[in-house]
């Protein structure tokens, strides 16, 4: 089935395809459970431990701390347990590590927790969106997403509990990264006692330190270096390049597990749908490994898993089994999964792009950077030799940008402005940035706000901003919960919102055809669109005792569910506490549509007779996802609303719902630049 030719280290294969190199990497400590004596050994066996004491001293005497470390060198998992054990954490406080992603921020602390020899959520916790495992009284060391600190300041806007906070994978430069950042430098001039640590696996520490540092306070910061033990990684490149790497990566995967010893397989690729569509294709060819072949078990890791299913991929293989983890560039940097000895580097990455002159984000495939190309090569060859296979000619290294442009600057403003304004934050001009974004993102942003009338016309919060600034959701779902009240529809709108905040509830059930799967799904559309028919299913679920054998026979993800519903009980919460009324429209689709609108202004497209959309804004054409269920028919009305869009091959709205134009004029009108736009 393979057309790829692989060899072994240090041997020859003539009229392969591929060509090698060495790099070298350091080396990392898993998330898997050990036993205590086994987490003692390795501990000690990191190569942080002999900068102890030089680490506590620079705590002790500067600001800020900025250490640089390969990913690997334990500078995540030792550094707040040192500061625990030198005091940091007496008299109330709390040491706050923060990451750029929820499955570092849940996979570190159970480390932590058991390095420790603590209960989960008692000494050592974690808060990620919708989930925290903390205890007020005990928890000591807190791990969380960057977003869930900064948005704590909107609460306690000089985060006082904390007496040391680490912004981890500082180098990955996260929107909320570049924020708190801004924002923790603000608070140092109040509460100099605070103290920071800024940890880089990369060596861009300069920037950070030039910072923090000016002349009136030349000594504010420091960098600290970490070395690690090496081990080589030997990179292999495709002679041409693949045309379905989805396809490529399964057949070197496959070829992996025939040709070389033990040693699990970590695969990068873009997104969910390709790590699905890898996983089945690996899947199907398991019942044809030869006799005495390794036992492949693969795993997925992406952000849309449930944080149980995220930790599975941290679980030692068994004897004779090999682990084959598809993975997001999740696993490039904030997770290290050990026993990984081979990489396959699909050379692409997803990322988030945003238009502010058509108000839309898009998710668009790109080429990954030397800097994240680097980074994939060493999760190879972290406890041993490694191998990586790049799924591109090595010509094409030439070609790709020295890093990833920091998300600031490719991302929508509105929700971050508004939360800077509700820190007081008004002179957007005289904030400091670290990288400052484009001027048109941050005007539209505040053109927008004045529409939405969350911004008064002098440039403040109004009431309603200043709720709508504390909900967890995008503005577009937070307006509508809050318009709901005037919808008499605050329980769909509530669900929904839970809903959207989920990807892809629908699975095709393992050895199902997916015919059968778009049949069970059929049962739950509803005419009008893709929110009406995520409102049905999840009627359903609740109603039919939210099992996990009901969503099997439905095609339904039983961890996704479950997750919905507690994102929609702490929604819940929010409504309840802006005194916002849990009315139901009673089956009343007009009414809920109607609300859809007041919260999708921006994301409104007309249909097209070549069965296309065109965006309202720009006339851009816009194809329908497979997985809407109007992906085959045209709407009634002509006109949708949708919540995202994805940009691929092509670009492609997701969840889509029938609207009527007039509605359009009199709840929207004013943020689509008027009547014109609907002639």
């Amino acid at each position: 089935m393979c057309s790829l030719t692989f060899w072994k280290p240090g041997t020859t294969a003539p009229g392969s395809s591929l060509d090698r190199t060495t790099q070298e990497e350091g080396t990392v400590i898993s998330s898997a459970p050990s036993s205590s004596l086994s987490l003692r050994v390795q501990r000690d066996s990191l190569p942080i431990v002999k900068h102890r004491d030089k680490l506590l001293y620079c705590v002790e005497k500067y600001a800020v701390t900025i250490v640089v470390g390969q990913t690997g060198s334990g500078k995540t998992t030792q550094l707040p347990q040192y500061l625990l054990e030198s005091g940091w954490a007496a008299e109330g406080n709390v040491i706050a590590c923060t990451q750029p992603r929820r499955v570092a921020a849940t996979s570190v602390a159970t480390r932590v927790a058991a390095e420790v020899g603590a209960v989960l959520g008692e000494e050592v916790g974690y808060t990620v969106r919708f989930e925290d495992v903390t205890d007020k009284e005990k928890t000591r060391i807190r791990y969380m997403t960057d977003g869930m600190l900064f948005r704590e300041t909107l609460l306690d806007p000089l985060l006082t509990r904390y007496s040391v906070i680490m912004i981890d994978e500082a180098h990955e430069r996260s929107l909320y990264t570049d924020l708190l950042l801004g924002v923790l430098k603000k608070i140092r001039r109040k509460r100099p006692s605070l103290r920071l640590i800024i940890s880089s696996a990369t060596l861009d520490a300069t920037s950070f330190h030039e910072y923090f540092c000016s002349p009136t306070s030349p000594n504010e910061a420091t960098i600290i270096s970490l070395e690690g033990r090496m081990y080589p990684v030997e990179v292999a490149y495709l002679g041409e390049p693949t045309l379905d790497y989805v396809r490529t990566a399964v057949e070197v995967a496959w070829n992996i597990n025939l040709q070389h010893g033990p040693g699990d397989i970590l695969i990068f690729l873009t997104g969910r749908e390709d790590i699905e569509r890898c996983l089945e294709e690996l899947t199907e060819l398991l019942p044809t490994l030869p006799r005495g072949a390794s036992r492949m078990i693969p795993l997925a890791l992406h952000s849309g898993l449930s944080t149980d299913a995220q930790l599975r991929v941290f679980n030692p293989a068994e004897r004779n089994t090999r682990k084959v983890i598809a993975a997001t560039n999740i696993a490039e940097a904030s997770v290290t999964i050990d026993g990984v000895i081979f990489v396959v580097d699909c050379g692409f990455v997803k990322i988030r792009t945003y238009n502010p002159t058509s108000f839309l984000s898009s998710l668009s495939v790109v080429p990954v950077s030397l800097a994240s190309a680097t980074q994939r090569a060493g999760r190879a060859g972290r406890t041993s030799p490694g191998i990586c296979y790049r799924l591109y000619p090595e010509s094409s290294l030439a070609s790709l940008p020295a890093s990833t442009p920091p998300e600031i600057t490719r991302t929508d403003m509105t929700t971050p402005i508004l939360q800077l304004k509700s820190l007081g934050i008004d002179d957007l001009m005289k904030f400091e940035w670290i990288s400052v974004p484009p001027a048109e993102s941050i005007l539209r942003a505040l053109e927008g706000l004045v529409a939405a009338g969350m911004v008064g016309e002098d440039g403040r919060l109004t009431p309603i901003g200043q709720q709508v600034a504390e909900c967890p959701v995008e503005l577009g779902v937070a307006r509508m919960l809050f318009t709901s009240k005037e919808f008499q529809c605050g329980e769909e709108i509530l669900t929904i919102a839970a809903m959207v905040s989920i990807q892809d509830v629908f699975v095709i059930p393992d050895g199902a055809p997916g015919a059968l799967a778009e049949l069970e799904r059929r049962k739950f559309i509803a005419e009008e669109g893709d929110h009406l028919t995520l409102l049905n299913v999840y009627n359903a679920f609740t109603r039919y005792g939210q099992s996990s054998s009901w969503c099997k026979s439905h095609a339904l993800n039983f961890r996704a569910m479950s997750r919905v519903v507690s994102i929609r009980s702490q929604l819940k919460k929010y409504m309840m506490r802006f005194d916002l009324p849990l009315q139901s429209c009673e089956g009343d689709a007009r009414r809920l549509r109607q609300c859809l609108v007041s919260g999708y202004w921006r994301n409104v497209a007309r249909w097209a007779a070549d069965g296309t959309y065109r965006l309202v804004r720009s006339n851009q054409v816009l194809h329908i996802h497979p997985t809407s269920v109007l992906f085959t028919r045209k709407p009634r009305s002509e006109w949708v609303v949708f919540h995202e869009l994805e940009e691929t091959k092509k670009t492609q709205i997701r969840v889509i719902t029938e609207i009527e134009p007039d509605w359009l004029l009199a709840y929207g009108h004013r943020f689509c630049g008027g009547h014109a736009q609907l002639q």
